[in-house]
């Protein structure tokens, strides 16, 4: 079987794992403690896949026969704090300057309690995100269809399967009566933002577009410190803005629910490509 199908298969066992391990899951921790009773059966139901994707992982990697980071298309990366950084930067700058102009036209208004505990949560997010899914986007699943497929065709599937699990999100809490079908009716739900043309627009191609950013920064450095850093900076202003302000109007689709959702993050998106390109540019120049 070819790695491409071996890997499908990997996530075709995870979402059906996800969907059959939720409900029981859910059953459980509900007559564990009371606790458990103010998350709503879709939080449980995004816990199975994580369950799933981690026990189905091993079989994974043995079947692939991976024996080192040269397998997955990976070298060690002399200059991993400098990248780290340099995406940082080049990820952050062009979403704070956009950030400060929305707060100055008052699209963006400052909130008069500032709430630091949320903020410390997206520090937080911002460090162990990045790592977790460059490993597994850029890392794994990239590296693995490298092996079969053509770098532009591996990123473009690596790319779209980023952002349709980010855009795949069930609206709200659509199982109130949790049967054994609950975690398919979840997976159904999740495509419900597909029937809106201006989601789709203003979120899924913004998505698209960062994990395309992230996958070339990974192949032009075959490495993932330059797209763990850019995913981190994205994460962190995206996300204390959004925690520091609030929305005095709808601008959609030039400006979703946060800094990354929207027309206006595809441009700065595109600029920060550009940037990282030129940059990369010199810093390879400057070593040679």
């Amino acid at each position: 079987m070819k790695d491409a199908a071996k890997l499908f298969a990997y996530f075709f066992a995870v979402v059906i794992g996800g969907a059959l391990l939720a409900p029981p899951l859910f059953w459980s921790a509900r007559s564990v403690s009371p606790f458990f009773a103010k998350f709503d059966f879709e939080d449980f139901f995004h816990r199975a896949l994580l369950i799933c994707a981690i026990a189905f992982v091993w079989p994974l990697l043995r079947s692939l026969r991976l024996h080192s980071l040269r397998d997955l298309q990976l070298d060690r990366n002399r200059e991993a704090v400098r990248d780290a950084i340099a995406g940082f930067l080049l990820a952050s700058l062009p979403l704070l300057i956009c950030a400060f102009v929305l707060i100055a036209t008052r699209i963006l208004i400052l909130k008069t309690v500032l709430p630091w505990s949320p903020v410390l949560g997206v520090v937080g997010a911002a460090i162990a995100v990045p790592l977790i899914e460059e490993l597994f986007f850029r890392g794994l699943l990239l590296g693995i269809l490298l092996r079969d497929l053509r770098p532009i065709l591996a990123t473009l599937i690596t790319s779209a399967f980023f952002a349709i699990l980010h855009f795949l999100k069930p609206p709200g809490d659509t199982n109130d009566v949790v049967t054994w079908f609950s975690g398919f009716r979840s997976i159904a739900n999740s495509f419900a933002h597909f029937a809106d043309p201006m989601m789709v627009l203003a979120l899924f191609a913004t998505l698209f577009l960062i994990g395309w950013i992230l996958a070339d920064a990974r192949l032009r450095t075959r490495s993932l410190f330059l797209p763990i850093g850019l995913h981190s900076g994205w994460i962190l202003v995206a996300g204390v803005v959004g925690k520091l302000t609030r929305r005095s109007i709808t601008m959609l689709p030039w400006l979703g629910t946060n800094l990354l959702t929207g027309l206006l993050p595809l441009l700065l998106g595109l600029i920060t490509w550009a940037l990282m390109i030129v940059w990369l540019r010199y810093a390879n120049r400057s070593h040679t």
